[in-house]
């Protein structure tokens, strides 16, 4: 398959797509490196993870690149990725160690519990964020002990190969971790209903994910599951407008809204709501749409010419405001605001693309109403002076990540995961090697 740089519509290499069968010699040849590896001890899984870590840190700028040419990211966000897949590599070094076990007081005995690996994991990786979120299944999964087949999205692979290269370089033995670029319906539903495939991590449409929630319980398969996002960003007329303003964009913009954890609805209190608008279209001329090596860019394109024809279909008529980007080569859509009703398609459905959708509401119930009013429930922002109702808001918006004055969505130190339809389970945060380990309890009977 010919891999498209989105900017230039330039082809940068051509990949082998794995079939079924190569699927099936990836689990066969995980199988047999996992006895040996989750029979490593902890320190010396910790030392691998670290010299992986330092792989990656020594190769930032070339993975940086590969990103920002195959997925169309800013170089300065793929830089961020490089160093935060170094940095999660480095966090789940430290896991090994402290996978602890409980001893439980009980009569008759001693009982004890261990947290034992699943065995062969199963990640599926999206085209929006390739490495980072490859490396967020990876790192806990190595460092509990299982061995890992990751099957990046069939746009955008490169990234993934290349990690796989250092990790071998790093001393990772052959078959603990293997990259399969593939197509879904093909390798990933091949690796989902494989008998020996104990878990699959999947990040991508909440559509696919039920397909793949259905196919797993055949075998009672463990899954992880990020989907779908419609978040919001709820707005009250006590916040620094301003500063709300000023953040908008980039908030749903980032990643030219290519993210599940987008503000793609924004919620303004009604006697604040033609302020925050004047404010937030000033913001959103000063984006600059463009190269995305150019230091100067806060947008680059979307990832094809199929998904720039899908964002411009939610765009009816003339809307609020348009920014500017790019005419010619590449796949580029301009970041767009629209005054939409809350029944519109556009604020109803994931867009995946630089829109967002500007509604006023009356006051906290009703803001909590329209927030809550959709089968997503991944993010979302809060903005308020009062911390009273920053809490109650909060606590009511049915979603799984939620920040106050700020749109931080993930961090590799806490726990990420979506209500609802926006997934299943939780990556990330110290608790992270739960979601690849079974707990076995195992009684001593002392009389």
């Amino acid at each position: 398959m010919k891999i498209i740089n989105p900017a230039t519509e330039e082809v940068l290499a051509d990949v082998d797509l794995a079939d079924a069968a190569e699927i099936d010699r990836a689990v066969e040849r995980a199988r047999k490196a996992y006895p040996s590896w989750r029979e490593v001890s902890p320190g010396d899984r910790a030392r691998l993870l670290r010299r992986f870590a330092e792989a990656v840190d020594r190769h930032t700028d070339e993975l940086a690149a590969l990103e920002a040419a195959n997925a169309g990211h800013t170089i300065g966000t793929a830089r961020w990725e490089a160093g935060t897949v170094r940095d999660v590599l480095h966090f789940y070094a430290g896991a090994p160690e402290r996978n602890h076990g409980r001893q439980i007081p009980v009569p008759g005995g001693v009982d004890l519990t261990f947290q034992e690996p699943l065995g062969v994991v199963g990640v599926i990786v999206p085209w929006n964020y390739p490495m980072l979120i490859m490396s967020w299944g990876v790192a806990p999964a190595l460092a509990a002990g299982n061995t890992v087949i990751v099957k990046p999205a069939e746009w955008t692979p490169l990234t993934a190969l290349r990690l796989a290269e250092l990790a071998v370089q790093a001393g990772l033995p052959e078959g603990v971790l293997q990259v399969l670029p593939g197509a879904g319906e093909v390798a990933g539903a091949r690796l989902a209903e494989h008998p020996q495939v104990a878990k699959i991590v999947f990040t991508g449409s909440t559509e696919v994910g039920k397909r793949i929630a259905a196919v797993g319980a055949r075998t009672v398969k463990r899954l992880t599951l990020e989907l779908g996002g419609k978040s919001a960003n709820i707005v009250f007329a006590d916040a620094d407008l301003d500063k709300a303003a000023r953040t908008a964009p980039a908030a749903v913009f980032d990643n030219a809204g290519q993210d599940c954890c987008a503000r793609s609805r924004i919620l303004v209190q009604r006697e604040v709501h033609d302020e925050f608008l004047v404010r937030l279209a000033q913001a959103v001329r000063q984006m600059k749409v463009g190269d995305p090596l150019d230091e100067t860019t806060d947008m680059g394109p979307l990832i094809s010419a199929e998904h720039l024809a899908r964002v411009a279909s939610f765009v009816d008529g003339t809307p609020y405001l348009q920014g500017s980007c790019p005419g010619g080569k590449g796949f580029w859509f301009p970041p767009t605001v629209l005054t939409s009703q809350v029944t519109d398609r556009a604020f109803t459905e994931e867009i995946f693309g630089p829109v967002v959708s500007v509604v006023p509401f009356d006051d906290e119930a009703d803001a909590i109403r329209i927030a809550n009013d959709t089968r997503y429930g991944l993010s979302g922002s809060i903005w308020t002076g009062d911390v009273g109702r920053a809490l109650r808001v909060a606590r009511a918006v049915e979603a799984g990540n939620l920040s106050v004055n700020s749109h931080s969505s993930v961090r590799y130190w806490t726990p990420f995961g979506g209500f609802k339809e926006s997934g299943l389970g939780r990556e990330l945060g110290p608790d992270a090697l739960s979601a690849f380990t079974e707990t076995k309890n195992v009684f001593i009977a002392t009389e």
